[in-house]
């Protein structure tokens, strides 16, 4: 048990006492050393529910913690009621030793106690390869993913074709336009691809160029596999894939606009069939069903409420849907759809994460237009550029709600200027320490070693870094931020390459502490960043 889960369980107990139960207390490595190893901010989140002024409620706090010896050897209450934590000396003596004993494992955790979550991410339409904001989706929600893996959740990933609907017909009018020579129709897409696809669908099915259902069916398979393909080239993975189509042929949609109509939240106007959205928060009714006259179909997010009512009766009560900021007008009309079943769905089930878009830019000019797709930037052409893991990285270096700025020139650049060059080079300097001491980097052990002469700033802030790794996956993944990784692996690699310069290992009276200091931190830097989808070489 790190000195992070002792404090974490300490203060829960404390907040416990004072009648304000909580389920995740937020510790972080204080920016100012001067304000301690570890700090919370558990004293204003709770000032509320004890209605007490946030300072009061930090000294309650402090007074109800029972913490064991040997962990803190002073505590402040600071600001408006911020709780600083300074370390006892042998605590960060034991990170190293933990870190070792940890190996891959180090910064895992079992606070999800093996419940399944759901996380969808990515869910493309197929109707071209994937764009570079389909790519921040597929590395924020891989990452989110890992991360509630790595504190014990079991997770299935998943991703969700919208393989029906007037996209879906646009797309087979788009390639039957290629086939026959004709017009492509308003509406339809123009990239190099769909002439790619007419060509393969008219070798093999030379005499069914009239049979728009037959051109559909083909098209949607074959850019299944081409999205399938960019994926496999970003290395993602999933569990499940769940058809559209198949709300529909199995008759779950039916079902659920049933059940919404028995439970007496449906009105009919016009010939339209309505949800009173507006019982569940939302700002207008929503038509379900359209009139008649204007085709009598669904709209789009009465499947949305099928599906999600399907993931709940599949044993998902924590589902995560990452999905693009465009899709924030339908969060309230799917809770809503879902309260109205009456079926004891939560309110915010499920859980969105809405991401902003991606500029990409190149020469100082945003890069738009794609070879194949024409209208927009592939997936895998930026890996094709600068490779998975700068996509990965850069993807994933800013809170999924702000807009992010993809400098390709950067990406590329094989200097510490490119952040994830400047990550994995930490990793290699720490590997080649072992290199040239021609030894494995397992053969640093901490037993009988004196890890007491690691005293300079450096080395006391690099064990801080290493202690603070546990709290940090753990945070990221109660909070769905993958960035907070990124950020703590540039810190602790920008500690890493400065110790590297300042300071020899081999032949020094510390070299045996220094050697286990650096296979400690090799392992946090190959950790995080396998966290993050990133490789960690031995070699730049």
């Amino acid at each position: 048990m790190t000195a992070h889960d002792t404090l974490r369980a300490a203060l829960t107990q404390a907040a416990a006492s004072l009648g304000a139960p909580t389920t995740d207390v937020l510790l972080e490595r204080p920016k100012d050393p001067t304000h301690g190893d570890v700090a919370t901010n558990l004293a204003l989140t709770l000032a509320k529910t004890l209605k007490a002024k946030p300072r009061d409620v930090a000294t309650k706090l402090v007074d109800a913690l029972q913490l064991p010896p040997g962990v803190v050897k002073k505590t402040e209450i600071a600001g408006p009621g911020f709780i600083n934590f300074f370390l006892a000396e042998t605590q960060l003596a034991d990170v190293l030793s933990a870190v070792i004993a940890s190996g891959t494992n180090y910064g895992r955790g079992d606070g999800g106690k093996r419940q399944s979550v759901n996380v969808e991410f990515v869910s493309a339409n197929p109707t071209g390869p994937l764009h570079v904001g389909h790519g921040r989706q597929a590395a924020i929600g891989d990452a989110i993913a890992t991360l509630l893996e790595w504190t014990g959740w079991k997770v299935t990933r998943e991703f969700y074709y919208n393989d029906a609907g007037t996209q879906i017909a646009n797309l087979a009018k788009s390639v039957q336009a290629r086939v026959t020579g004709t017009a492509i129709p308003e509406g339809g897409y123009h990239g190099e691809y769909i002439k790619e696809i007419a060509e393969r669908f008219k070798k093999v099915h030379p005499t069914e160029v009239d049979n728009l259902d037959a051109i559909r069916v083909f098209a949607v398979a074959e850019l299944r596999k081409e999205q399938d393909g960019d994926l496999q080239a970003f290395g993602v993975k999933f569990d499940v894939y769940f058809l559209e189509s198949s709300l529909y042929t199995d008759g779950r949609v039916e079902k659920i606009v049933n059940r919404l109509v028995a439970a007496g939240h449906t009105f009919e106007e016009e010939g339209a069939l309505w949800l009173r959205t507006t019982d569940f928060g939302d700002d207008k009714d929503r038509v379900m069903k359209k009139s008649a006259g204007k085709g009598g179909d669904y709209t789009y997010f009465v499947p949305d409420v099928a599906y999600h009512a399907d993931k709940w009766e599949r044993g998902f009560k924590v589902a995560i849907d990452v999905q693009g900021a465009d899709h924030h007008s339908t969060v309230k009309r799917v809770h809503a759809g879902l309260e109205a079943l009456n079926a004891g769905i939560t309110r915010e089930y499920p859980e969105y994460v809405l991401h902003q878009m991606v500029t990409v830019m190149k020469g100082g000019e945003e890069m738009k237009i794609s070879k194949r797709a024409g209208s927009y930037l592939t997936l895998r052409e930026l890996i094709d550029e600068v490779g998975r893991d700068a996509v990965r990285f850069f993807l994933l270096m800013r809170h999924f709600n702000t807009h992010l700025v993809f400098d390709v020139d950067l990406a590329k650049k094989q200097t510490e200027e490119n952040p994830v060059f400047y990550v994995q080079m930490a990793h290699a300097r720490m590997s080649g320490i072992f290199r040239v001491a021609d030894r494995a980097p397992e053969s640093a052990t901490a037993d009988g070693v004196d890890l007491g002469v690691l005293t300079e700033d450096l080395e006391i802030e690099l064990i801080k870094d290493l202690q603070a790794f546990p709290s940090t996956v753990h945070h990221a993944a109660e909070q769905r931020v993958p960035h907070m990784i990124v950020g703590y692996l540039q810190g602790l690699a920008a500690h890493a390459h400065a110790w590297y310069h300042k300071f020899r290992v081999l032949g020094e009276p510390q070299e045996a502490a220094r050697l286990v200091l650096a296979r400690a931190v090799r392992q946090v830097l190959a950790n995080g960043l396998s966290s993050s989808g990133v490789s960690a070489p031995d070699r730049m």
